[in-house]
């Protein structure tokens, strides 16, 4: 939740940002922040270097837990976790990333400890997942899936 919050707060929105708020916010600040812009000096290009950087990676991650991002892909999310058995998983700071038979990758925020402990300790982990955390935690794709032509 702390990356939410940091990243909400980088864009200065709430949490209730809708797509075209996130769009519209996103194009503002970086026309602010444009390292173009910064030709005084070094130093200044190189902050707003950073700001850039910071203000790209901030909207993407809001873009990818966005509801109606979310929405866009629910049909394919449904599938993969009603049908498609876990093949790994791995628990850092509260993020349970989870990865499936058929090559989509998961990340759930916010999911305490005591759960992933559950999680590890339950006789089918997926059957586990389907019932206290696929439907209960803030998700994203993570899925680098490759195109065979």
């Amino acid at each position: 939740m702390r990356k939410i919050v940091d990243y909400r707060k980088v864009l200065g929105v709430d949490k209730n940002a809708e797509l075209q708020e996130l769009k519209t916010v996103y194009r503002t600040l970086m026309k602010n922040w444009h390292p173009d812009k910064f030709t005084e000096s070094a130093e200044s290009k190189l902050e707003a270097e950073e700001k850039s950087k910071s203000i790209i990676e901030a909207y993407h991650f809001l873009v990818s837990i966005a509801p109606e991002t979310r929405l866009q892909t629910l049909d394919d999310y449904n599938l993969t976790t009603s049908s498609v058995g876990i093949a790994d998983f791995e628990y850092q700071g509260q993020v349970l990333t989870v990865k499936f038979g058929d090559g989509n990758e998961y990340e759930y925020f916010d999911v305490p400890r005591a759960v992933y402990i559950k999680l590890i300790n339950a006789d089918s982990p997926g059957r586990f997942a389907r019932r206290h955390i696929y439907n209960n935690y803030i998700y994203r794709s993570t899925s680098k899936r490759v195109a065979i032509a």
